[in-house]
């Protein structure tokens, strides 16, 4: 049986209630309602709707991963950075609920990340090289928007590849 903390049904529940909400908005009630299962349920494997939620942006942002060709890793990174960019969670979560991206920023590293490095270090050359790539590329997922005018994002994208290419070439 599949674990409820990895349940398709809880997850997607969970995000279209962020979705339509906001994460503080939503509720494990919300969310129980949504996927057809008690609330004491959900409460057993998820303490508050931040640990749900992080479970949730895990399994989204894997998914953009798993659509990658890491082949060409330059390619690959600008492409999943403008997936990702375009992601109805990641975009409803950056304008109403940014601070859930700090620890990932500042205090550690998540599944996530460890998803990320595990695609990139045999693409890049090893782990000193995928962790560079990855601290390059978050910087432009997250802080591209701010730098906008007179260039757009796709000529900032242009500018990744051209750095990638000239790190990795």
């Amino acid at each position: 049986m599949t674990s409820i903390r990895h349940n398709d049904g809880v997850l997607d529940a969970a995000r279209d209630c962020v979705l339509a909400y906001g994460v503080r908005r939503t509720t494990l009630t919300d969310v129980a309602r949504r996927a057809g299962v008690s609330r004491m349920t959900l409460y057993r494997r998820w303490p508050d709707v931040r640990t749900l939620v992080a479970d949730l942006m895990t399994r989204e942002w894997v998914r953009v991963l798993a659509g990658l060709d890491t082949s060409d890793p330059v390619r690959a990174v600008v492409a999943g950075i403008r997936e990702l960019r375009a992601h109805p969670l990641w975009r409803k979560i950056v304008e109403a609920d940014p601070e859930l991206l700090l620890p990932y920023l500042l205090d550690r590293r998540g599944a996530t990340h460890e998803a990320v490095l595990a695609l990139l270090e045999p693409a890049v050359g090893g782990p000193r090289r995928a962790r560079a790539v990855l601290l390059v590329a978050q910087s432009f997922l997250l802080s591209a928007p701010t730098m906008l005018d007179p260039v757009t994002l796709d000529e900032l994208d242009a500018e990744l590849a051209a750095l990638l290419e000239a790190y990795l070439g």
